[in-house]
């Protein structure tokens, strides 16, 4: 579908995604098949991660509980993207950089705070409708 089909028909088009902690993690925690709702939603895309989100997840994986488990299966699908520096090396402020300097086309959070701000960056964000299906919040 060209970009001006896309526009016409109120899709968004969304080639590289940028995926936070708490995406990361919600295979654990909200029962969510990540890779496959971004598949479903965006068809063809490339997944990058902050490597600020990466030691986000390094540091909560060492705890114990279900945050732990949750940050070593996100941890682990991690590696499923390519992992890009920032000049932040907080994991949110990593993110809206990303997004602010259009160096990704949308961001996938389940953090309302984040959400807010990529969306005052100009970018979409992708996150939880429902118990565990994705979709795209337009700026």
């Amino acid at each position: 579908m060209t970009d001006a089909a896309r526009e016409a028909d109120g899709t968004a088009h969304i080639e590289v995604v940028a995926l936070d902690a708490s995406a990361l993690m919600a295979p654990v925690e909200a029962d969510l098949r990540l890779f496959e709702e971004l598949d479903r939603l965006l068809g063809a895309y490339e997944a990058v991660v902050p490597a600020a989100v990466v030691s986000e997840l390094d540091r909560l994986q060492g705890g114990n509980g279900e945050e732990a488990t949750a940050a070593s299966v996100g941890a682990d699908l991690a590696t499923r993207a390519e992992t890009v520096a920032t000049d932040e090396s907080y994991a949110d402020d990593a993110l809206v950089e990303l997004a602010a300097e259009g160096r990704v086309d949308g961001v996938v959070t389940n953090d309302r705070p984040l959400a807010n701000r990529v969306l005052e960056a100009g970018a979409p964000v992708i996150g939880l409708r429902g118990r565990n299906t994705l979709a795209i919040t337009e700026p």
